[in-house]
């Protein structure tokens, strides 16, 4: 018995058949139903009942069960736990992410990591949510990085960052002037968001609501389908906004926005990572994910 075998085992099971099983694998049935053969033979007894249309465990594979996915959660732990000491990785890293996170956050995190370890490729693709499950799904992506929680029976879906998204205004802007700015202030002003659907703009919303102001008391003058885009409305003097303050750094440094803090309410949110249960994350992809992890630790600790 070995881990791979474990790992396939859990897989049938999760996946309900052998050739749903082999596809997530990238192997073939075959080598998927000789691999259960060999572990029911170490077992001496029959893990899964085959038929035409679907696979049921035996009560030797229910009890099985728990133990192959405890293993393949050991597993993923050592590779976390080792991965910081880990200095020589090669290979290709694929990484999904969604607009905010790949335009303006990762960029940045990406050069350190690189020079660390020279020998991987990184690939990283700027999508929506819907377009990285479907590349993980289909094994063309390690993993992603999302704005918002998601539920998927075959994905694991884990905190990475944080995020606070705050208000941006042009740098001669009237509120610039005032000593406090209370969220009241902000309706007296034209304001420009994100489209419906967008994470930073349900964050947003979520904590007006919370705070006993109804979004649409909002002076919307503009929906936005790019972060992009609202920085240079913003510039232009067309409105204010709510973004994350990673997105607007070089106009900060030059003065053409500002970084306002409002009272009594933040916008707080997760980064998430996802990636597949069913496959074993790369150590170059558990060592990036770890280094995120130090990275977002490193600056939360910065900000107390």
């Amino acid at each position: 018995m070995n881990f791979h075998q474990l790992h396939i085992f859990y897989t049938v099971a999760d996946k309900g058949s052998f050739s749903a099983a082999a596809q997530a694998l990238h192997m073939t049935q075959p080598a998927v139903t000789m691999q259960i053969q060999s572990l029911e033979d170490y077992f001496g007894t029959k893990l899964i009942h085959r038929s035409t249309k679907k696979i049921e465990l035996s009560e030797a594979g229910e009890a099985l069960l728990p133990y192959a996915l405890r293993s393949m959660e050991l597993f993923r732990e050592t590779d976390e736990a080792m991965s910081s000491f880990t200095d020589k990785l090669q290979g290709r890293l694929l990484i999904g992410a969604s607009l905010t996170i790949g335009e303006y956050v990762l960029p940045r995190l990406l050069g350190p990591f690189g020079k660390r370890h020279p020998d991987i490729s990184i690939v990283m693709n700027v999508m929506n949510t819907t377009q990285i499950i479907d590349g993980i799904m289909k094994h063309q992506l390690n993993f992603g990085m999302i704005e918002a929680p998601l539920s998927h029976p075959d994905l694991i879906v884990q905190p990475a960052m944080r995020d606070e998204l705050k208000l941006i205004v042009p740098g001669n802007h009237p509120l610039t002037y005032k000593e406090e700015i209370g969220l009241h202030d902000l309706l007296e002003y034209p304001f420009i968001v994100r489209e419906k659907g967008s994470g930073t703009r349900q964050v947003m919303e979520d904590a007006i609501r919370e705070h006993g102001v109804d979004p649409s008391k909002l002076n919307t003058v503009m929906e936005l389908g790019s972060t992009g885009a609202i920085k240079s409305a913003v510039e232009a003097g067309v409105g204010i906004t709510i973004i994350s303050p990673s997105s607007v750094k070089h106009e900060v440094t030059l003065g053409l926005l500002k970084i306002l803090e409002l009272k009594d309410i933040e916008f707080k949110r997760e980064f998430y990572e996802v990636y597949s249960k069913s496959s074993m994350l790369p150590i170059s992809a558990v060592t990036f994910l770890n280094y995120l992890k130090k990275q977002a630790q490193s600056l939360d600790e910065s900000d107390d």
